[in-house]
């Protein structure tokens, strides 16, 4: 199984996921990027907070209750923690929240799909890696955080 589902494989007991609405997730975005920081709350309102929460990873301590992503790593993808624990990454993430919308949720799947898994993908980490050069930052990104990854 190539899904990135980080919480499926996990030895030893289960961290402890913070207390969220049932049916919420969680998404972890970089605040210091302007197109992630608009990215979250568009889903944010997209499909309301009753499903979706924040949480800019940027934050001191914002991590801390998810020790299955590391800062690099959220770095690197958007992540989602859904509520049952399970953490998706990257355009993989963003198919799991589609998926959660009544009647239409199943397009989300065509994610799955061989060759357009792999295409969404690419293009997810292409944006990703040069999201600060391509779209800016915010003007809270200082301490040459966005200089290290692209700006």
């Amino acid at each position: 199984m190539g899904r990135q589902c980080l919480g499926l494989a996990s030895p030893g007991p289960s961290p402890t996921i913070p207390t969220v609405p049932t049916g919420v997730m969680t998404v972890l975005y970089d605040g210091d990027c302007r197109f992630c920081t608009r990215s979250a709350r568009g889903l944010q309102r997209r499909f309301g907070r009753e499903r979706v929460a924040l949480k800019n990873f940027q934050e001191a301590g914002a991590l801390e209750p998810y020790p299955r992503v590391t800062h690099d790593a959220a770095m690197k993808k958007m992540h989602v923690v859904m509520a049952d624990g399970r953490v998706f990454a990257g355009a993989e993430a963003f198919a799991r929240i589609v998926a959660s919308i009544r009647f239409v949720g199943w397009l989300a799947y065509l994610y799955y799909v061989p060759g357009i898994k792999q295409l969404a993908d690419l293009g997810y980490s292409l944006v990703a890696k040069y999201r600060y050069k391509l779209i800016g930052r915010t003007e809270t990104c200082d301490g040459g955080t966005c200089h290290l990854h692209g700006a």
